[in-house]
C-alpha cells in the first residue's frame, strides 16, 4: 500500500499500481480469429489440396453475396459463391490440385472486387490491379 494526501490534507491508502502487474493477461482476440486467412489441407489419399478461403466481415460489412473468382473456376464470377457465416465472414472450401499457384479475388456484391489479405503473395493483373494468389 502507498499512503497519499486525501483532499481535506489528511493520509489515505491507496493501493500500489505495481502490485499485480507481473501478471500478463493473454491479448484479447475476436472469437473465432484463428479461423481466419487460408487454410491448406493436403490430402494424402487423393492428390488433392483442400482450400479454405475466408473472408471477414471487416472486408465486405454490408455484403449479400462474395464469390471467389480465379483460374481453379476459370475467372467464372458466378462459380463459387461463398457460404456467409454467423459472423458475417463469408467462406468457401474448393479442391485445387497442388504444385501450383492460383491468382483469385472476391466479387463482392457483383460490383466489387477484393484481395485476401492473407494471400501468400500479390501478381499484377492485365487490368491494372492486383490479383491475390495462393501456392499450393
Amino acid at each position: 500500500m502507498v499512503r497519499g494526501r486525501s483532499e481535506k490534507g489528511g493520509t489515505k491508502q491507496v493501493k500500489s499500481a505495481t502490485k499485480g502487474a507481473a501478471k500478463k493477461k493473454a491479448p484479447l482476440r475476436r472469437p473465432g480469429a484463428a479461423d481466419l486467412g487460408i487454410k491448406k489441407q493436403y490430402l494424402k489419399s487423393r492428390k488433392i489440396c483442400k482450400v479454405t478461403f475466408r473472408l471477414p466481415r471487416i472486408a465486405a460489412p454490408n455484403a449479400k453475396v462474395v464469390c471467389i473468382v480465379g483460374d481453379f473456376n476459370g475467372w467464372g464470377i458466378y462459380a463459387n459463391p461463398m457460404k456467409k457465416l454467423k459472423t458475417g465472414d463469408f467462406t468457401i472450401t474448393l479442391e485445387v490440385e497442388p504444385g501450383r499457384e492460383y491468382q483469385f479475388r472476391y466479387l463482392i456484391d457483383e460490383y466489387r472486387w477484393e484481395n485476401d489479405w492473407n494471400a501468400d503473395k500479390y501478381v499484377k493483373s492485365p487490368y491494372g490491379s492486383d490479383n491475390s494468389v495462393i501456392i499450393v
